[in-house]
């Protein structure tokens, strides 16, 4: 048998074999990791896709994994390295996936991942006790001259840890940093007044902020939030800080064309759906949904910035 003759048989035996693979597809519960806590904003957006992911397609179940740690990095880890047989996607947020790369800390590069799309947005804002003095942006700076000022962020290289590093080098300041492990850790933080302010994201703070239990004194996108459009954004308020994280699902490189395709057809579908959307809005989740191909790039682009910053002030 010739060359040519070989490969060819060796492909047919492998278009074969895909064609049997994927027709029995799923063959037990598909892990979705979740590289956080249960009961946050990244966990409570997978259940949602999972309800909806699992009541419009038989045969599917799903089934929640929570590995948290690092800022994300093991959940990361978890998915790249799970076997490519679609039975294992996750969900990652930004900018902590680009930022562990940049950093050297990462055991997987963005190619290690089949993007299946984002799902959603966070926006980055600051906050402040509610008996605070500083009510705009100018008196945060004011305020940070001292040197003393504590702000809380979510551990280091996540999204507020690169807004806070961004405005420091924007207002010629130096906070006092605090690394929290977590949201809830930076919420108890503003409500008991033990920081002077804090880098977060919208959905972590804005039913705090619309009682009055705490101050919202921008928000760290283009444009004003129009979920919160009483609050200016830093832009307007003279400080070129934005910041914003978002939540997308990806699965480990290499799956077989026909899985990928159902996989991100199964989320195309969600995205798409009434319900999920009106499920979303009630749980504060912000959605921003875009394919794999347009995440993919968001994604790339968002690691050269990291880059940029990184080289400016490691971490």
């Amino acid at each position: 048998m010739s060359f040519i003759k070989k490969i060819a048989a060796t492909m047919m035996a492998a278009g074969l074999a895909t064609s049997v693979y994927a027709a029995d597809y799923p063959s037990k519960p598909i892990s979705v990791v979740v590289p956080s806590k249960a009961g946050g904003s990244t966990d409570r957006t997978a259940r949602l896709f999972i309800d909806l992911a699992e009541q419009n397609n038989a045969g599917f179940e799903f089934v929640v994994k929570n590995i948290p740690g690092s800022g994300g990095q093991k959940g990361f880890e978890a998915i790249a390295r799970a076997k490519a047989d679609g039975h294992t996607i996750g969900l990652n947020f930004t900018p902590q996936l680009v930022a562990h790369i940049v950093s050297g800390r990462a055991k997987y590069t963005l190619d290690d991942f089949h993007i299946m799309g984002n799902v959603a947005q966070d926006p980055g804002i600051i906050a402040v006790p509610k008996d605070s003095p500083i009510k705009t942006m100018a008196d945060l700076a004011e305020a940070a001259k001292s040197g003393e000022l504590t702000v809380a962020v979510n551990g280091i290289g996540s999204d507020d840890f690169l807004a806070a590093k961004s405005f420091e080098a924007v207002a010629g300041v130096e906070f006092n940093l605090l690394p929290t492990k977590g949201s809830t850790e930076q919420k108890a933080g503003v409500l008991g007044g033990h920081v002077d302010a804090s880098f977060m994201n919208l959905s972590q703070m804005i039913k705090q902020h619309s009682v009055g239990d705490a101050h919202i004194i921008a928000v760290l996108t283009a444009e004003r939030d129009e979920n919160l459009s009483d609050v200016a954004t830093a832009l307007e308020q003279g400080y070129d800080v934005q910041m914003s994280a978002t939540r997308g699902f990806v699965a480990p490189a290499g799956l077989d064309a026909e899985i990928a395709a159902k996989l991100d057809g199964i989320l195309a579908e969600v995205l798409a759906s009434e319900e999920f959307k009106a499920n979303a809005a009630q749980g504060n989740i912000f959605l921003l949904p875009q394919s794999g191909t347009d995440y993919r790039a968001y994604l790339e682009g968002l690691q050269a910035e990291t880059e940029k910053v990184f080289e400016a002030a490691p971490w």
